[in-house]
Protein backbone atom coordinates (compact mmCIF):
# COMPACT_ATOMS: atom_id res chain seq x y z
CA UNK A 1 0.00 0.00 0.00
CA UNK A 2 2.78 2.55 1.23
CA UNK A 3 4.71 2.03 -2.94
CA UNK A 4 1.55 2.67 -4.45
CA UNK A 5 1.21 6.24 -2.51
CA UNK A 6 4.63 6.48 -3.30
CA UNK A 7 4.07 6.20 -7.12
CA UNK A 8 0.66 8.22 -7.13
CA UNK A 9 2.84 11.23 -5.29
CA UNK A 10 5.51 11.15 -7.90
CA UNK A 11 2.58 11.38 -10.15
CA UNK A 12 0.60 14.36 -9.15
CA UNK A 13 4.78 16.15 -8.57
CA UNK A 14 5.96 15.02 -11.81
CA UNK A 15 2.52 16.20 -13.14
CA UNK A 16 2.27 19.48 -11.63
CA UNK A 17 5.66 20.44 -12.99
CA UNK A 18 4.87 20.64 -16.36
CA UNK A 19 4.51 23.11 -18.59
CA UNK A 20 1.26 24.23 -18.99
CA UNK A 21 0.77 26.04 -22.19
CA UNK A 22 -2.59 28.44 -21.82
CA UNK A 23 -1.72 29.09 -18.30
CA UNK A 24 1.39 30.70 -19.69
CA UNK A 25 -0.95 32.38 -22.52
CA UNK A 26 -3.67 33.72 -20.08
CA UNK A 27 -0.86 34.94 -17.72
CA UNK A 28 0.45 37.12 -20.74
CA UNK A 29 -2.78 37.98 -21.94
CA UNK A 30 -3.67 39.79 -18.54
CA UNK A 31 -1.04 41.96 -18.86
CA UNK A 32 -1.44 42.78 -22.06
CA UNK A 33 -5.61 43.17 -21.56
CA UNK A 34 -4.30 46.18 -18.91
CA UNK A 35 -2.13 47.64 -21.54
CA UNK A 36 -5.24 47.38 -23.65
CA UNK A 37 -6.77 49.34 -21.12
CA UNK A 38 -4.75 51.77 -20.25
CA UNK A 39 -4.27 52.68 -24.28
CA UNK A 40 -7.68 53.94 -24.03
CA UNK A 41 -6.69 56.89 -21.65
CA UNK A 42 -3.73 57.46 -23.53
CA UNK A 43 -5.18 57.71 -27.15
CA UNK A 44 -7.87 59.71 -26.23
CA UNK A 45 -4.98 62.85 -25.88
CA UNK A 46 -1.74 61.30 -27.18
CA UNK A 47 -2.43 63.17 -30.70
CA UNK A 48 -2.92 66.34 -28.98
CA UNK A 49 -3.00 67.72 -25.35
CA UNK A 50 0.58 65.35 -25.53
CA UNK A 51 2.07 67.03 -28.46
CA UNK A 52 1.75 70.79 -26.62
CA UNK A 53 4.21 69.49 -23.95
CA UNK A 54 7.59 70.41 -23.58
CA UNK A 55 9.34 67.50 -22.84
CA UNK A 56 13.23 66.37 -21.70
CA UNK A 57 15.38 65.78 -24.28
CA UNK A 58 16.19 62.32 -23.34
CA UNK A 59 12.25 61.89 -24.37
CA UNK A 60 11.92 58.97 -27.05
CA UNK A 61 9.72 59.11 -30.06
CA UNK A 62 6.34 58.43 -29.97
CA UNK A 63 6.24 55.08 -31.85
CA UNK A 64 8.77 53.26 -29.53
CA UNK A 65 6.38 53.60 -26.76
CA UNK A 66 3.87 50.47 -28.13
CA UNK A 67 6.79 48.13 -28.79
CA UNK A 68 8.27 48.49 -25.77
CA UNK A 69 5.02 48.44 -23.24
CA UNK A 70 4.04 45.03 -25.44
CA UNK A 71 7.62 43.59 -24.81
CA UNK A 72 6.99 44.67 -20.80
CA UNK A 73 3.42 43.08 -20.64
CA UNK A 74 4.48 40.08 -22.07
CA UNK A 75 7.52 39.66 -20.20
CA UNK A 76 5.17 40.32 -17.00
CA UNK A 77 2.79 37.64 -17.94
CA UNK A 78 5.86 35.07 -17.90
CA UNK A 79 6.76 35.98 -14.46
CA UNK A 80 2.85 36.10 -13.47
CA UNK A 81 2.82 32.31 -14.90
CA UNK A 82 5.69 31.64 -12.90
CA UNK A 83 4.55 32.49 -9.75
CA UNK A 84 1.01 31.27 -10.58
CA UNK A 85 1.99 27.60 -11.36
CA UNK A 86 4.18 27.61 -8.21
CA UNK A 87 3.24 24.76 -5.92
CA UNK A 88 5.69 24.83 -3.26
CA UNK A 89 3.53 24.63 0.15
CA UNK A 90 6.19 26.04 2.09
CA UNK A 91 5.97 29.23 -0.18
CA UNK A 92 1.77 29.16 -0.83
CA UNK A 93 1.46 32.63 1.70
CA UNK A 94 4.17 34.13 0.04
CA UNK A 95 3.14 33.25 -3.59
CA UNK A 96 -0.28 35.12 -2.82
CA UNK A 97 1.14 37.97 -1.64
CA UNK A 98 3.23 38.06 -5.17
CA UNK A 99 -0.39 37.38 -6.70
CA UNK A 100 -1.79 40.43 -4.24
CA UNK A 101 1.27 42.77 -5.45
CA UNK A 102 1.32 41.75 -9.23
CA UNK A 103 -2.17 42.73 -9.18
CA UNK A 104 -1.95 46.23 -7.54
CA UNK A 105 0.76 47.11 -9.63
CA UNK A 106 -1.35 46.14 -12.70
CA UNK A 107 -4.13 48.26 -11.05
CA UNK A 108 -2.20 50.56 -11.07
CA UNK A 109 -0.55 50.74 -14.22
CA UNK A 110 -4.19 51.44 -15.62
CA UNK A 111 -4.77 54.38 -12.68
CA UNK A 112 -1.33 56.16 -13.98
CA UNK A 113 -2.25 56.23 -17.69
CA UNK A 114 -5.96 57.76 -16.14
CA UNK A 115 -4.10 60.23 -14.57
CA UNK A 116 -1.57 61.44 -16.83
CA UNK A 117 -3.51 61.23 -19.91
CA UNK A 118 -7.06 60.88 -19.57
CA UNK A 119 -6.97 64.06 -16.45
CA UNK A 120 -4.14 65.92 -18.13
CA UNK A 121 -2.60 66.27 -14.71
CA UNK A 122 1.25 65.23 -14.08
CA UNK A 123 1.29 66.06 -10.61
CA UNK A 124 -1.02 63.59 -9.87
CA UNK A 125 0.38 60.97 -12.36
CA UNK A 126 4.00 61.26 -11.03
CA UNK A 127 2.57 61.27 -7.47
CA UNK A 128 0.97 57.67 -8.63
CA UNK A 129 3.96 56.52 -10.47
CA UNK A 130 6.50 56.47 -7.17
CA UNK A 131 3.44 54.18 -5.85
CA UNK A 132 3.27 52.63 -8.71
CA UNK A 133 7.32 52.06 -8.55
CA UNK A 134 7.16 50.68 -5.14
CA UNK A 135 4.32 48.27 -6.06
CA UNK A 136 6.65 46.63 -8.28
CA UNK A 137 9.67 46.67 -6.09
CA UNK A 138 7.60 44.57 -3.67
CA UNK A 139 5.73 42.72 -6.78
CA UNK A 140 9.65 41.70 -7.87
CA UNK A 141 10.90 40.66 -4.35
CA UNK A 142 7.80 38.02 -3.14
CA UNK A 143 8.19 37.13 -6.32
CA UNK A 144 11.70 36.17 -6.57
CA UNK A 145 10.75 34.48 -3.33
CA UNK A 146 8.77 32.30 -4.83
CA UNK A 147 10.69 31.74 -8.04
CA UNK A 148 14.35 33.64 -8.87
CA UNK A 149 13.77 33.51 -12.38
CA UNK A 150 10.98 36.30 -12.25
CA UNK A 151 13.12 38.71 -11.03
CA UNK A 152 14.86 38.79 -14.47
CA UNK A 153 11.77 39.03 -16.21
CA UNK A 154 10.63 41.99 -13.62
CA UNK A 155 13.76 43.67 -14.49
CA UNK A 156 13.00 45.81 -17.75
CA UNK A 157 9.52 46.44 -16.16
CA UNK A 158 11.20 48.46 -13.06
CA UNK A 159 14.12 49.57 -15.50
CA UNK A 160 11.28 51.48 -17.75
CA UNK A 161 8.69 52.68 -15.51
CA UNK A 162 11.95 54.55 -13.37
CA UNK A 163 12.79 56.04 -16.66
CA UNK A 164 8.74 56.91 -17.24
CA UNK A 165 9.14 58.41 -13.34
CA UNK A 166 12.14 60.61 -15.21
CA UNK A 167 9.89 61.32 -18.39
CA UNK A 168 6.76 62.42 -16.02
CA UNK A 169 8.99 64.45 -13.61
CA UNK A 170 10.27 65.97 -16.44
CA UNK A 171 7.69 67.07 -17.99
CA UNK A 172 5.62 68.17 -14.76
CA UNK A 173 9.03 70.52 -14.32
CA UNK A 174 8.94 71.70 -17.33
CA UNK A 175 5.18 72.77 -18.42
Amino acid sequence: MKKRNKVKVKQIVKKSKRFRFWTLILCILIPLFVGFIGSFFTSSSVSDWYLTLNKPSLNPPSWVFGPVWSILFILMGIALYLVYVSNDKHKSKTRNIALGFFTIQLILNIIWSFLFFAMKNPLYAFIEIILLWLAIVLTMVYSYRVDRKTFWFLIPYLLWVSFASYLNYSILFLN
